[in-house]
């Protein structure tokens, strides 16, 4: 407690109960002289042009309205200029940011498809200036793309449908991983989860890297397809991304797939059956995925497989 508010609680305690003030003065640490003491300065011409600042400026810190006195002549120390700027009432309340907090937890191993998918967004515009946002689902254990949508803004109910489509086609996944979106938190977007009985992990605000997987995917879109095309419009934009989808699933080798591709990697899954875990596909890539030689034959020599490698 400053010295100011023992003062008042002296002057308050004096006041209400039959006790000295000397006795109040010892039991709050305040010296009897600081407490009679009475000011003889005149703050009223500081006052009111303060006030009349304000008025003018009514969001402007004490800071700013002490320069604008100093422009008009009136130098004051910057201290007893907040002093009178408090006791005038004029403290500006600024609301502080409600910030999400949510409790990191420990990622569990990704063993078979359709355990976890991955979702995000990623933004560019056409060549008019128009921006738009595309949706992308990836698959985290085959890798695949299970969806590119392309659109000038997405509700969650836009998501929903299309997830909607990819469940109708592939089955309902376990989990779905994604970031703290307007649309991933939305209360339609959580019923739908709820009601297909899909487990919504949201990753920590700040902390991509919990996403990592579509992070990684939307480098390779940024890359390859985003910055070596040119969106005329939308429609061009829809065109050449769904284009550079098939050529991701169908034809791009993927290095932590063994150098296949994400369909040829979930074919050969869906031919071992379902729940069905493959070792690890770098094994058998016929090379060192690894600039390190040292470590040519890590898989193999220590029996991992894709299953306890994330």
């Amino acid at each position: 407690m400053e010295l100011v508010e023992r003062k008042e609680e002296v002057h308050w305690l004096w006041k209400h109960f039959l006790v000295s003030q000397r006795r109040i003065c010892g039991l709050m640490g305040v010296a009897e002289a600081s407490c009679r003491y009475v000011s003889r300065r005149n703050d009223a011409g500081l006052r009111e042009r303060l006030v009349e600042a304000a008025r003018e400026k009514p969001r402007w810190g004490y800071r700013r309205l002490q320069l604008q006195l100093e422009a008009k002549g009136m130098h004051v120390n910057h201290k007893k200029v907040y002093r009178v700027y408090r006791e005038a009432g004029l403290l500006i309340r600024r609301k502080r940011r409600k910030r999400l907090v949510r409790a990191g937890v420990a990622r569990r191993a990704v063993r078979a498809a359709n355990q976890e998918w991955a979702l995000d967004f990623v933004h560019d515009a056409a060549e008019s200036g128009r921006k738009f946002r595309v949706l992308s689902v990836i698959d985290v254990y085959t890798r695949e793309c299970l969806a590119l949508e392309v659109e000038t803004s997405f509700a969650s109910r836009r998501v929903t449908r299309e997830l909607e489509k990819i469940v109708a086609e592939r089955g309902v996944p376990e989990a779905i991983r994604c970031d703290n979106g307007p649309e991933f938190t939305s209360r339609h977007f959580l019923a739908w989860g709820l009601e297909r009985k899909i487990e919504l992990v949201h990753i920590e605000p700040g902390r991509p890297v919990q996403n990592a997987h579509v992070e990684s995917f939307h480098g390779k879109l940024r890359d390859e397809c985003l910055n070596a095309s040119w969106f005329a419009n939308l429609f061009e934009a829809r065109a050449k991304i769904a284009a550079w989808k098939e050529e991701y699933n169908e034809e791009r080798p993927h290095s932590s797939l063994g150098y296949r591709t994400p369909a040829a990697f979930a074919a050969s899954l869906a031919r071992c059956g379902k729940g069905a875990t493959l070792e690890n596909p770098a094994a058998n890539a016929g090379f060192s995925l690894s600039h390190n030689a040292s470590n040519r034959n890590v898989f193999s020599e220590e029996g991992f497989t894709r299953s306890n490698v994330v």
